[in-house]
């Protein structure tokens, strides 16, 4: 048999995965792997869906989406950002906010181009890039700069191969958000070294205190070469219905839409409608929803302040601690396993999201409020028995 494609060999399975996998046939484990919220998709959201199916939206719909759907993004977007997309050809629908990211990169990349991301970041992002067969380019981001960029590694990590800077704000794994200073100044690097941005803006509702999170795609110059990707998954509980949306330069959209159109030809067209329903009806369910992680927030900080060795960063948006292990002395790897196997608990180990964050792991609390004491509860017993 001939061979397979390099592609599908150099991508290779997250670990988050693998430590799921090892949890299978154990009973009694508490699980803070998991990035999804807890709660179900709002009645009101679920019941327009319904409605679409009755009403006989069983049907192709156009590439980018229906256009109400479309109108209602770039209103929403204008009320949050302040700035103007043109729901025509600025705003595509897509299966999640993971193929708007992938249809976003296969429109700007070119094999071997450069790709900054920070490190950490999410585990999809490298392998997406890698599918387009282009580089990713990791630049340490630390936790004394909530782990967003500091501006000169930033600067010094740009050559003459690179097309894009990722921006993920608040940030999977770690909860950071880049404030709007900081922006400022990436803005300025990505203007003055002709750089796409990809702003990821996914858990951009899921934020606590004071924070709130800028889009670098507002500030003067950027809306011409940034990409903002969102999901309706996080903030409405709809992870299974993936539904996900680009908003950008109209000949980088309309390109993802012919993408689009040999991809997946649309997304599922009740889930549409149940979409428009998110945005246009009450958000008292995602009030709801957010006061819950915000309490869960302060729960899984305050019951890690009682845990002596580990250290947890207060989490200014989405809904993951990041926890430093490195006075255990272990690598994230060996810690996870050893934790899952001793105590039943399953995190998410720092290397799913960077080579250089085997210090750290990731917990997520998108759970409930027992499952967090519990959880915790057993990391403490772990920790006062093998670390005194």
């Amino acid at each position: 048999m001939k061979s397979l494609s390099q592609v599908s060999q150099v991508v290779t399975p997250s670990p988050i995965r693998e430590m799921f996998n090892k949890a299978i046939g154990m009973e009694d484990v508490i699980s803070f792997t998991v990035g999804e919220p807890d709660f179900q998709t709002p009645d009101n959201i679920v019941e327009a869906a319904v409605k679409a199916l009755r009403n006989g939206e069983h049907k192709y719909t156009p590439n980018a989406g229906i256009l109400p759907l479309r109108k209602a993004i770039a209103k929403s977007t204008k009320e949050s950002h302040g700035i103007d997309y043109s729901p025509e050809n600025q705003v595509i629908v897509t299966a999640g906010g993971m193929e708007a990211l992938i249809l976003a990169m296969l429109t700007i990349l070119d094999e071997k181009d450069e790709f900054i991301l920070g490190d950490p970041c999410w585990t999809n992002y490298s392998r997406q890039i890698l599918i387009c067969k282009a580089t990713p380019k990791f630049v340490k981001v630390k936790a004394e700069n909530s782990f967003t960029f500091d501006p000169e590694d930033l600067e010094n990590a740009i050559t003459d191969k690179t097309k894009a800077i990722l921006i993920n704000s608040p940030a999977n794994p770690t909860g950071g958000i880049a404030s709007k200073e900081l922006l400022e100044e990436i803005a300025k690097i990505a203007v003055a070294h002709d750089l796409y941005v990809i702003s990821d803006e996914v858990y951009n509702r899921l934020v606590y205190g004071n924070k709130r999170p800028c889009s670098i795609a507002s500030l003067p110059g950027m809306a011409e070469r940034t990409i903002i990707i969102n999901s309706f998954s996080k903030t409405y509980a709809m992870t299974g219905w993936r539904v996900g949306y680009a908003l950008g330069p109209s000949e980088i959209i309309g390109n993802m839409v012919k993408l689009q159109e040999n991809v997946a030809a649309c997304v599922n067209s009740a889930a549409q409608y149940g979409a428009l329903a998110a945005l246009e009806d009450s958000q008292e369910a995602v009030d709801s929803m957010v006061q819950s992680y915000a309490r869960r927030r302060e729960l899984i900080v305050n019951e890690f302040s009682t845990i002596p060795v580990l250290h947890c960063y207060e989490p200014q948006g989405a809904f993951y601690a990041f926890v430093d292990i490195s006075e255990t002395g272990m690598k994230a790897s060996e810690f996870a396993s050893d934790l899952l196997e001793k105590a039943r608990v399953i995190v998410v180990p720092g290397h799913a999201f960077g080579e250089d964050s085997d210090r750290y792991i990731r917990l997520s609390f998108a759970t409930s409020d027992e499952a967090i004491r519990e959880g915790c509860a057993r990391i403490r017993g772990y920790m006062k028995k093998n670390f005194g």
